[in-house]
């Protein structure tokens, strides 16, 4: 199994470059900030459409199926089990309610299609509250995971330093340091890919020696995952002991005594037609959830 190809996690594709390899990284980071922040105060509507907008985002910028089909299937399945668990929990109040309506001896009742109950067979009750926070947890699972995939996978590690540290350079007013946050983040980006590596070396050696799990039992299987576990914290160390050595070596004591340029930043025509969309996306969400 490589995992490295099967679960491209944190991952950034070099080819093909598509339409979103272009745009600045400080137009996709704003762009994903709107991913983020866009569910908190959103109806279950718009929910579902940024679901299909990162959808129709994907198949528009023309990945490769093999890049994102597992990975959005998975996605997919896990937030269609927990819809469907949401959806079937019993509330958590369950107290008797005073009716908001006089009795029907007062006032004559009126005819209405309104039902608290949406589905009720046996045990299994879907209720409009249930169905409302199904669809909330459910969407907000795959829009917080795979707007930032989808953001890693075309945005390579230097320009996202790069345009980090271009949107919080006013920070540095306030002595915040930037630089060392940016130099942080784009370690721990180039990192991602050793420890897959790392984890996948050590599967593949302990799937190679044919070990009969059911003979060794639950205690012995835990004390071999333990010694796994150990020697992959030990190479990660190592890794980092190394990485660390190869900066110091090449007189890279300071981001600020030693700068690097990162990426250069320039916003092209595609960028604004971009921040234009960005407009409308807010100006549409915020209409359809009624605070315009």
């Amino acid at each position: 199994m490589d995992l490295l190809r099967s679960l491209p996690i944190g991952l950034y594709l070099e080819q093909p470059v598509t339409w979103l390899h272009y745009l600045d990284s400080r137009v996709k980071f704003i762009w994903l900030t709107s991913f983020l922040v866009a569910p908190i105060l959103a109806n279950p509507y718009w929910r579902i459409s940024l679901v299909v907008l990162l959808i129709l985002l994907t198949l528009s910028a023309a990945i490769p199926l093999r890049v994102w089909r597992q990975q959005m299937g998975w996605l997919l399945t896990l937030a269609f089990f927990v819809f469907v668990l949401t959806a079937i929990t019993p509330e958590a109040l369950s107290i008797n309610h005073q009716p908001r309506l006089p009795q029907s001896e007062i006032i004559l009742p009126q005819p209405t299609d309104y039902n608290y109950v949406v589905f009720n067979r046996g045990p299994v009750t879907v209720t409009r509250r249930s169905l409302d926070l199904a669809v909330r947890v459910s969407t907000l699972l795959f829009t917080l995971i795979y707007s930032t995939n989808l953001f890693l996978l075309t945005t390579a590690p230097e320009e996202i330093t790069a345009g980090l540290e271009s949107l919080m350079r006013p920070l540095r007013r306030m002595n915040v340091p930037v630089t060392e946050i940016a130099l942080t983040l784009t370690l721990s980006l180039r990192f991602i890919p050793l420890v897959l590596e790392e984890v996948q070396n050590l599967a593949r050696s302990v799937s190679t020696r044919a070990i009969n799990w059911k003979k060794l039992g639950i205690r012995k299987s835990l004390q071999v995952w333990l010694m796994v576990s150990e020697r992959l914290l030990e190479n990660l160390l190592l890794r980092a002991d190394q990485i660390a050595s190869a900066m110091t070596v090449r007189g890279f004591t300071s981001p600020n005594e030693h700068r690097v340029q990162w990426h250069q930043l320039r916003l092209r025509w595609g960028d604004w037609v971009a921040l234009g969309g960005l407009v409308v996306f807010w100006g549409v969400g915020l209409v359809w959830v009624g605070i315009i």
